[in-house]
C-alpha cells in the first residue's frame, strides 16, 4: 500500500500541473481566437518584438487589444476567487461571495456616482480614483453586512440580507443613471453589465500591482486562516489576534473585489464557485494549497468565460456576468444540495 501522504502529494502535483496546463491553453486561445484569427505559429514572432504592433496588423491586434485584456482577465479572475475564499472563511458560509453579499453592488454604486460627477464636469477618472471609489463602496456594503451578521446568526438569512443590499445598491445606481447625461449613461451601461473589454496597458499595470501585492498578503495569512477554520477558540490558542485577523480578511477581500469592480464591473458567481471547485479538485481545504489553486482556478474560469462572451455571438459581445452565472450558478446549487443532504 502506498502511504497516504505520497498519494496526497501526487494528487496536489497533478492538480497544479493540470491547472497550469489549462491556464496556458486558455491564454493561447484568448490570444489566437477572435473575429480575426491569429495563427499559433505567429505568436512567438509577435510576442518577441513589441515594435511590430505599429507595423503589422496581427501584431497590433495582439499587443493593443488581446494581450492587455488577457492579462487583466487572468489577474482579476484570480482576485475574484480569492475574495470569495476570504469571505467564505470570514462568515463560515459556503455561498458567501462579493456578488451575493452585495459588496460588488456597493462598489458599483460609488463608482457610478464618481463617474457621473467627474465625467459630467468634463474630466476623466484615473485608475486610482476608480479603485478608491470601488473600495469605499465595497467597505460600505461590507459594513452593512457585518452589522446584519451580528443581528442575524443564520447563514441563510445573512445571504438573503446581502442579496437585498445588492438590490438596493443596484436600484440606487439605476436611479442615478437616469439623471446622467448621454455620454455618462453609455459609459456606465457598458461597464455596469460587466466586461473585460477596453482595458489599457496602464490599467494592466495598476491591476497587476494591486492584485499581486494583495494576493501575496493573503498567502502569507495561510497559517492563521488554517487555524481560524478550526474555530475561533483554537485560533486564539495558536496566538491569532482574532480582531486583527478578521479586520485583515475584510480589508483584503474588499480590495480584491474593488479592483475587479473598478475595471470590469460586477462579475457574478466566480467568487462563490471557484473556491468549491478548487477544494474538490485538491480534496483538501488547507489554505496554503487552496489559496494559490484558487487564484489559478479563478483565472482559468474567467479566461474561459471571457472567450465565450466575446466569440460565441461575435461581433456582439455578451456581458461577462451572464456567462459566469451560466457556469457558476450550477456549482452553487450543487453546494446547497450537498449541504442540505448532510444536514
Amino acid at each position: 500500500m502506498e502511504p497516504t501522504e505520497n498519494k496526497q502529494g501526487r494528487r496536489y502535483c497533478l492538480a497544479f500541473a493540470g491547472l497550469g496546463a489549462a491556464l496556458l491553453a486558455l491564454i493561447l486561445l484568448n490570444i489566437c481566437v477572435g473575429s480575426v484569427s491569429v495563427p499559433l505559429g505567429e505568436i512567438p514572432r509577435i510576442l518577441g518584438d513589441p515594435a511590430l504592433a505599429g507595423k503589422d496588423t496581427l501584431a497590433g491586434i495582439v499587443w493593443k487589444i488581446r494581450l492587455p485584456r488577457m492579462v487583466s482577465v487572468t489577474f482579476l479572475g484570480g482576485a475574484l476567487a480569492l475574495a470569495g475564499f476570504l469571505l467564505q472563511t470570514f462568515f463560515s458560509n459556503p455561498i458567501a461571495g462579493p456578488y451575493i453579499l452585495g459588496i460588488s453592488s456597493g462598489a458599483k454604486l460609488v463608482v457610478s456616482i464618481v463617474m457621473i460627477a467627474v465625467l459630467g464636469a468634463g474630466y476623466s477618472v484615473g485608475s486610482a480614483g476608480l479603485i478608491g471609489a470601488a473600495f469605499a463602496g465595497a467597505m460600505l456594503s461590507m459594513g452593512f453586512v457585518l452589522v446584519i451578521s451580528q443581528k442575524v446568526p443564520r447563514a441563510s438569512s445573512l445571504v438573503i440580507c446581502g442579496v437585498m443590499i445588492g438590490y438596493i445598491c443596484s436600484a440606487i445606481t439605476d436611479f442615478i443613471v437616469t439623471f446622467a447625461d448621454d455620454a455618462s449613461i453609455v459609459n456606465l451601461h457598458n461597464w455596469s453589465r460587466g466586461s473585460f473589454s477596453g482595458v489599457s496597458w496602464e490599467d494592466v499595470r495598476v491591476i497587476t500591482v494591486v492584485v499581486t501585492v494583495t494576493s501575496v498578503l493573503v498567502f502569507l495569512m495561510s497559517k492563521p486562516i488554517s487555524a481560524y477554520q478550526l474555530g475561533e477558540g483554537y485560533a486564539r490558542s495558536m496566538g491569532v489576534n482574532i480582531k486583527a485577523f478578521r479586520l485583515a480578511l475584510v480589508l483584503l477581500s474588499s480590495v480584491l473585489a474593488a479592483c475587479v469592480t473598478a475595471f470590469a464591473g460586477p462579475v457574478s458567481f466566480v467568487g462563490i464557485a471557484v473556491p468549491h471547485l478548487t477544494k474538490a479538485l485538491l480534496k483538501t481545504s488547507k489554505p496554503i494549497l487552496v489559496i494559490p489553486a484558487c487564484f489559478l482556478g479563478g483565472a482559468i474560469f474567467c479566461l474561459g468565460c471571457d472567450l465565450i462572451a466575446r466569440t460565441v455571438f461575435a461581433p456582439v459581445e455578451l456581458a461577462i456576468s451572464s456567462v459566469t452565472a451560466l457556469f457558476g450558478a450550477p456549482v452553487v446549487i450543487a453546494v446547497m444540495i450537498k449541504k442540505r443532504g448532510r444536514g
